[in-house]
């Protein structure tokens, strides 16, 4: 009786297995990937179809209509070309290797959109990228501290992309010496100049304290006496007085979350909660944007409680939700009012990256591009403070910071740094795609500022 059973049961297995089997057959085919799959023993390819949107020595974002990809291209091999450019339209084959993707050959499916269907200002900076060589292009991306002697003579010599000035550039100087000064820089320029200088208000003033009866007053102290009202007076005062001077760039506003008066950025800060501070970013940007001075969000990706990196390195040990639901928010709030540009600090952002300064951290410049969204300047901090100068010696911290994914470089020593990134393109270390990439956000900044027109 027993067997009997089992055997009926042993049927019944069999029977349904079938059933299984047949129904399989008749499955519908499931619908193709948006990769598509080729099938290896040894390794499993993709392939992604998509428009250039970024270009790093080490790496290159593609997007599509409904994703974007950034894949390493240390081992990719170009078909069709040995340049690429960014809105082509290209076929990437990769493999997979934990979270990176890996680009194993790139085809050129489509080249970039023909020169009459590009706009006014599009054609004006591909014929000035067109008419560079590589020594000018490479001097545009350093935006310096101007020098004390030879400052004229070195706008051609380097054919710098701008000067920064601090203190020492206006104290005891007559105000139409000045003036006439940053005209003789821009005169020399054969690619108009980015003359910036940080004009924050409060404690860090460079050119108000010698050319206002009173020196702008700190963000806090605005607020505090008119609110809103005061703090868009004061910046629309700002862009009047640096724009009369020949001044561009207002390397402003902090865009630092910080609200305990312990903390070193506290008194440059708004010093208020995340989205109080938003709103105060978001306000500056578009007053400065409506009344034509470049804009600068600074410290990316937050300075937090960190101490002054102009004296020392920074350790930054909050987790990734920290950044997230605080100190990202106002850096948000300022991409989508028009930002120009964001500065980068030197802090190692331990949730980040660990091992570099976020300054030079490919990691940190890839969550601003892909997770914030940005699409403008991106520039270091002084690659002469001490955070760096500790780090690394003047010549490979210049090329770290390009490979990282610095559109502008901010430096003293750029007699030493300009020509290590030079000689680190003729030797495609970087590539020269890259530093066209990013010359080509800049030249962007500076017709949008009316130097090109």
């Amino acid at each position: 009786m027993q067997k009997r059973i089992l055997c009926g049961l042993f049927a019944c297995v069999l029977l349904l297995g079938g059933c299984s089997t047949n129904t399989n057959v008749h499955k519908k085919e499931p619908e193709k990937q948006k990769d598509t799959e080729n099938n290896s023993e040894v390794n499993k390819t993709y392939e992604f179809t998509g428009v250039i949107k970024d270009l790093t020595s080490n790496s290159i974002m593609v997007k599509n209509q409904d994703e974007e990809k950034r894949f390493d291209r240390e081992q990719m091999k170009m078909e069709g070309t040995d340049t690429l450019l960014l809105d082509e339209e290209v076929s990437i084959t990769y493999r997979k290797e934990k979270e990176h993707l890996i680009a194993l050959q790139c085809v050129v499916k489509k080249v970039a959109k023909q020169q009459e269907e590009k706009t006014e200002k599009e054609v004006a900076i591909d014929k000035i990228i067109a008419s560079m060589s590589i020594e000018e292009k490479v001097g545009q991306i350093f935006f310096v501290r101007c020098p004390d002697m030879y400052s004229i003579e070195d706008v051609d010599t380097y054919h710098l992309g701008g000067y920064i000035l601090f203190d020492r550039d206006f104290k005891d100087q007559n105000y139409q010496d000045v003036v006439a000064k940053l005209t003789a820089y821009q005169k020399e320029a054969k690619v108009p100049l980015l003359i910036g200088v940080d004009e924050e208000g409060g404690t860090v003033n460079r050119v108000s304290t010698y050319f206002r009866e009173v020196p702008f007053w700190s963000p806090q102290d605005l607020y505090q006496e008119g609110g809103m009202p005061l703090i868009i007076s004061d910046t629309k005062e700002k862009a009047e007085l640096l724009k009369n001077m020949g001044i561009n760039v207002n390397l402003a506003p902090v865009a630092d979350v910080s609200t305990h008066t312990e903390d070193f950025i506290y008194a440059r800060s708004f010093g208020k909660n995340a989205h109080e501070t938003a709103n105060y970013v978001k306000t500056v940007v578009h007053t400065m944007k409506k009344n034509h001075i470049g804009s600068c969000l600074k410290h990316f990706p937050g300075y937090g409680n960190n101490v002054d990196t102009h004296t020392g390195i920074a350790i930054d040990k909050r987790s990734m939700a920290t950044f997230e639901n605080s100190d990202f928010i106002p850096f948000s709030a300022g991409i989508q009012a028009g930002a120009d540009s964001v500065l980068v600090s030197h802090n190692i952002v331990k949730c980040m990256d660990a091992k570099h300064p976020a300054s030079l951290s490919a990691k940190v410049h890839r969550i601003l591009r892909e997770q914030l969204k940005f699409q403008g300047v991106i520039m270091s901090d002084d690659l002469a403070m001490d955070a760096i100068t500790q780090y690394s010696d003047d010549a490979s911290v210049a090329v770290s910071a390009v490979k990282a994914g610095n559109d502008l470089l901010i430096c003293s020593n750029y007699r030493v740094q300009l020509p290590a990134v030079l000689e680190a393109v003729k030797k495609k270390e970087i590539q020269e795609e890259q530093i066209d990439a990013s010359l080509r956000r800049i030249l962007k900044w500076k017709y949008d500022l009316g130097l090109l027109s």
